[in-house]
């Protein structure tokens, strides 16, 4: 009896061991991921300008999903 309870709490003394060390390694992983903000390079003209355009692929997409033109 006594030796099925130290095998019981080994294994969970383990999943919390192997638990706190993920979450530690994946915090130390995405540290140096995270660069520096960097600000908008577009004036504001290049923000305002038309970016939409209706080409023939598109104008195919709606006529053939039937949205009115």
């Amino acid at each position: 009896m006594s030796d099925e309870t130290k095998a019981k709490v080994g294994r969970r003394d383990f999943l919390r061991q192997v638990g706190i060390g993920t979450v530690g390694a994946g915090a130390t992983l995405a540290t140096p991921l995270v660069g520096a903000a960097q600000a908008d390079s577009e004036n504001n003209d290049e923000k305002r300008k038309a970016r939409y355009k209706e080409s023939d692929h598109v104008k195919t997409f709606y006529r053939v999903n039937r949205y009115p033109a």
